[in-house]
């Protein structure tokens, strides 16, 4: 049974749908994070090492740039209780990327030290499909 999928707001102009989604698993991990952290945001960088993973840090912790992509906002909990999150793409990462749509999940193993989840013994994963352009 497919787990259900929690879509980021669009943020990117003429565009009609979601650019990224979050699976259920991923949802359960930020809340936990949530908790221990505050609040959280995500960086997709086109880096070495972990480059290709979803970087979660404090929010404001990793300072986005003009060259950054906003590529969504989730919003974790139901009103009246917010958790807002956002997804934040480098601007070079995203050139290679424009085509696809990311979905976040959790996968068993250690991410980078960077990124929150690395002491919960997971990390997270980006899973990615084509899209059609606007």
């Amino acid at each position: 049974m497919a787990a259900a999928l929690l879509d980021a707001s669009i943020t990117l102009p003429a565009e009609t749908e979601s650019r990224v989604a979050l699976t259920a698993a991923a949802v359960d991990l930020l809340l936990l994070l949530w908790q221990r952290h505050g609040p959280l945001m995500f960086h997709q960088s086109g880096g070495c090492c972990d480059g290709s993973s979803p970087m979660c840090f404090p929010a404001g912790e990793f300072l986005t740039g003009d060259q950054d992509v906003l590529l969504g906002r989730f919003e974790l909990a139901e009103p009246p209780v917010s958790k807002p999150l956002e997804f934040w793409m480098s601007g070079e990462q995203f050139k290679n990327w424009s085509h696809t749509h990311l979905t976040v999940d959790v996968v068993p193993g250690r991410g980078s030290g960077f990124s929150v989840e690395a002491p919960e013994g997971v990390r997270f994963l980006i899973r990615s499909r084509l899209i059609d352009s606007p």
